[in-house]
């Protein structure tokens, strides 16, 4: 599967299965036989590290068999599942640990003001669904840059997303902008650096947006992973993993540490959720799963 076109394409069909209709196969992925029941115990956890999983990575199977494996590991939420689904998270007694379906896509996004309109429609009306479903996050983007500088990018950034935040602060939703990586997955993405994400949040200045950190896209683009989590904490409400090179398996066949990585975002006192975000290309997904949350269970 081509990286940089794998997310794009799943995203574009999770918001068509949030209307109500039927998601088309992911391409790339090898059938996954439905596993309603899994003989392996489920997992004793620590209780330090919230544990979830983003649902596009799992698209060849149905929400209703990916939230039996999550429930059967041990896993409390699912991740990035819009609001014809939240039912039957409900239904498992898993939560939606990062909203969408507000989004236009990940490149037509709040640094460009002629998307402002759109974007703050959406978001108007996604904000009220997600606090009365009882959930708290929703994702937003950037999008590309398109030609504008930083500053241009920023300013553009703030007053769309002006127009919105006193929506989400009296509903107490958190909005929160993704860091995606612009050098081989989401080129051009503006939001492609930490700094430039901090910037924004001291920005706004609200405790109701926050920055996604995904460490796969910003081990590629920046790296430092640790240092950054330990002197950007406070700003950083969600995270991310995937293995690089290749956003696959979290485990010894790539770089990351991530036994180290989430230690140190412990360490910082962090509550929120932490979402597996690999796509597996093992043959026992399931178990590529299991043991990704094992590595992060610190």
């Amino acid at each position: 599967m081509k990286q940089n076109n794998s997310r794009r394409k799943a995203v574009k069909q999770l918001l068509v299965a949030g209307a109500g209709i039927a998601l088309a196969p992911t391409a790339g992925f090898a059938a996954i036989e439905p596993a309603p029941e899994t003989s392996a115990e489920k997992l004793t956890m620590k209780g330090n590290i919230r544990h979830s999983v983003c649902r596009w990575t799992y698209g060849q199977l149905s929400l209703d068999e990916l939230c039996k494996q999550a429930k059967a590991i041990g896993i409390s939420a699912i991740d990035l599942v819009g609001p014809k689904e939240w039912d039957t998270l409900k239904k498992y007694d898993l939560y939606s640990s990062m909203c969408n379906g507000a989004e236009i896509n990940l490149t037509d996004g709040f640094c460009h003001t002629e998307y402002h309109d759109q974007l703050v429609k959406n978001y108007t009306d996604m904000i009220p669904q997600v606090a009365k479903a009882g959930y708290t996050n929703l994702i937003c983007f950037s999008g590309n840059r398109k030609g504008l500088d930083d500053e241009t990018g920023l300013k553009n950034s703030v007053a769309g997303l002006k127009r919105v935040i006193a929506l989400a602060e009296k509903h107490k939703v958190v909005l929160h902008m993704e860091l995606l990586n612009s050098r081989v997955d989401h080129k051009d993405y503006m939001c492609d650096r930490s700094a430039w994400g901090i910037e924004l949040v001291k920005r706004l200045g609200s405790a109701n947006f926050s920055l996604l950190f995904d460490i796969y896209h910003m081990q590629i683009d920046e790296g430092d992973i640790i240092r950054s989590i330990q002197n950007n904490y406070q700003y950083f409400g969600h995270y991310h993993t995937g293995g690089n090179p290749g956003r696959n398996e979290i485990d010894e066949r790539q770089e990351l540490n991530y036994p180290a990585i989430m230690k140190a975002i412990v360490a910082t006192g962090f509550k929120g959720y932490v979402a597996q975000e690999f796509i597996p290309k093992d043959d026992d997904k399931i178990a590529s799963l299991r043991k990704a949350v094992q590595l992060c269970d610190v």
